[in-house]
């Protein structure tokens, strides 16, 4: 099976944690909402790419992002392993076409994968960063 979600990088920040309580959350231990938020407005702000806003999911939120020519990507920020300062981004395609089967190449979305990890390594609080993307790829 063709590999749908790669890995970009996995951190430490106590920025994102959850500012809302528990009850408050779509999933109990389960965050990501403040880092989704951060990296919707700082990518468009300082790169000019356009995401779209925030959705949840139940492992965490997601970001919707395409390039120009039509192909579809999502980041999905996610708190590991029931922590509130451990961070994981992975980047997600979507195929398209007839039964989606065509899927674009993860260096397709290369310069968002470029952007995150520059705002990543620019954030203060960022420590611990590993990156998990292959440079091969883009």
């Amino acid at each position: 099976m063709m590999e749908v979600i790669r890995d970009l990088a996995g951190f430490r920040s106590p920025r994102f944690a959850p500012v809302l309580p528990e009850e408050r959350q779509v999933n109990p231990g389960v965050y990501g909402a403040e880092l989704a938020f951060w990296l919707c407005t700082r990518l468009y702000e300082h790169r000019g790419l356009a995401t779209s806003y925030p959705g949840a999911e139940d492992w965490g939120w997601l970001l919707g992002w395409s390039t120009v020519d039509g192909d579809r990507f999502a980041l999905h920020c996610g708190n590991v392993d029931g922590t509130s300062d451990r961070w994981l981004v992975s980047l997600r395609r979507f195929g398209r076409g007839w039964l989606g089967r065509e899927v674009p190449d993860f260096a397709r979305a290369a310069g968002l994968a470029r952007a995150v990890r520059e705002l990543l390594e620019a954030e203060p609080t960022v420590t611990e960063l590993e990156w998990l993307f292959d440079d091969a790829c883009g």
